[in-house]
């Protein structure tokens, strides 16, 4: 019991010594809105990837799968990618870099209405957060791994306790919009769902309540 919490004091004490940002804004490259891979193909060649090659991704791409995620498609209605009750929007979502060709390694805040990334928290948080999702070690592996977070108000306050019910529906939506986007680009990701909440919260630096992570690259 002891070892436990020196190493979860050891966990918190390196998270607190990172270094903290919010300066840093990053205009992502336009997505593509056709592609070669067409919807049934997608679907019929996606599954679950929890082994990645050690290859590099680029901000190209991470473009593409945040856009996936809650990118703009309707830009006079402000409407997204993925179906939201009441278009209350209730995702913040980040990703978490470790090796994508001209970013810095650290947790990126997107920001859909100018398709846009901040820098959030610098430095490689990879296997931190493969820690804290129960020790997943294959989420350190992945050159990014894309997480979502709940607040959970923009929608509780429409549709009270049902709120829940219509958010987890939503994260469903964004998750396969991710994967069959990362087989259209021959990536590969997998919903976990498993993981310490709080530590996941740490390590991110955010405050909203994480649902899902993804992690994304190239299948080995």
């Amino acid at each position: 019991m002891k070892c436990k919490n020196l190493l979860k004091l050891a966990f918190i004490l390196i998270i607190i010594a990172l270094t903290c940002t919010g300066s840093v804004r990053m205009k992502l490259p336009k997505p593509n809105l056709k592609g070669t891979v067409s919807v049934e193909e997608a679907i019929a060649r996606r599954r679950s990837i929890r082994r990645f090659k050690k290859r590099p991704l680029t901000i190209k791409q991470i473009s593409q799968l945040l856009w996936a995620c809650q990118g703009i498609t309707d830009p006079i209605n402000k409407l997204r990618a993925a179906p939201s009750a009441g278009a209350t929007y209730p995702f913040e979502t980040y990703v978490v870099v470790g090796d994508v060709e001209g970013l810095e390694d650290g947790v990126y805040h997107y920001e859909p209405e100018t398709h846009s990334i901040t820098l959030v928290r610098s430095g490689d948080l990879r296997r931190l957060l493969a820690i804290a999702c129960l020790r997943q070690m294959f989420i350190e592996e992945a050159p990014a791994t894309i997480v979502l977070a709940a607040v959970f108000e923009r929608t509780k306050r429409y549709y009270g306790e049902r709120a829940y019910r219509y958010i987890s529906m939503e994260a469903g939506h964004i998750g396969e919009n991710l994967h069959l986007q990362c087989v259209a680009m021959g990536l590969g990701t997998v919903m976990v769902g498993a993981f310490y909440d709080n530590d996941v919260k740490t390590v991110l630096g955010i405050d909203e309540h994480p649902l899902y992570v993804m992690p994304v690259g190239y299948p080995r």
